[in-house]
């Protein structure tokens, strides 16, 4: 879908969190479109978190405006998170439970219930492939499989918004790649995959990329402006870049620190 012409599922402007004179996100406008895949990037400490949680209502912005799926995240926060799914990379299923059972329990958490929740169940669970495994302990798959069970559960209420935080961390190359061709798909029936990596080749997969350096939003466009942008040959580069910028401003940070309390 061309971001350009779709509407905005999320849109930030001005948006700031500062922690006491910590500013871990500052003055962030963006604007991701309805069925993109959008990658935000950069070094640990950059803002990403912040970013997402922000977006999630879970933490309120300092200054700014953020809204998801039309929501204001400060002023309606419980309908932004009826909108939204979210997986990370920390494991998070039921391993007694089965698949079928941990489909259930979080399609129920995010309200559905009845007649209408076992309807969007049997489409989800034949689009994503899982009705071999419906009755198989989550403990028991591998973790491609268990990678795709959480996603699953993440976006079986229909989410305008999914957020992966580095879903693919410790998962095989194959699983992976079939990973993001689910994520596709998804993106083709119009929801929002906002997504966080440290694979640069996953980076690449992404529509267009978000580069945040100190909270600072410094990089923006598909992969290949962002590596224009930073005259750089590839997004690896770039992130290696930041990332070393970033060590030193925090090591020339320390030591003014250092230097004034010894003065």
């Amino acid at each position: 879908m061309n971001a350009a012409v779709a509407p905005a599922v999320v849109r930030t402007r001005a948006l700031r969190k500062a922690y006491g004179e910590l500013v871990a996100v500052a003055g962030l406008d963006l604007e991701i479109a309805r069925g993109e895949v959008f990658g935000l990037l950069g070094p640990n400490g950059s803002g990403k978190t912040t970013t997402i949680r922000m977006l999630c209502g879970l933490v309120v912005p300092t200054s700014g405006t953020a809204e998801v799926a039309g929501l204001d995240v400060e002023t309606n926060t419980e309908g932004v998170r009826r909108r939204i799914g979210y997986m990370s990379q920390r494991y998070g299923l039921y391993d007694e439970l089965t698949v079928g059972e941990n489909l259930r329990f979080y399609s129920s958490v995010y309200g559905l219930v009845g007649h209408d929740r076992e309807a969007r169940l049997a489409e989800h669970v034949e689009s994503l492939g899982l009705g071999a495994r419906l009755h198989q302990r989550a403990g028991t798959l591998s973790g491609g499989w268990k990678q795709r069970l959480a996603l699953a559960c993440a976006t079986a209420h229909r989410p305008d918004l999914v957020f992966l935080d580095e879903p693919t961390a410790g998962v095989d190359p194959a699983a992976r790649r079939t990973f993001w061709e689910t994520i596709y798909q998804l993106a083709h029936r119009g929801t929002t995959i906002l997504v966080t990596t440290h694979y640069m080749d996953e980076a690449e997969r992404c529509q267009r990329l978000a580069f945040l350096s100190r909270g600072h939003l410094i990089g923006l466009g598909t992969p290949a402006e962002v590596v224009q942008q930073f005259n750089a040959n590839t997004i690896e580069d770039v992130f290696v870049m930041l990332q070393h910028r970033d060590e030193a401003d925090e090591a020339s940070t320390a030591a003014h620190t250092l230097a004034r309390g010894r003065s």
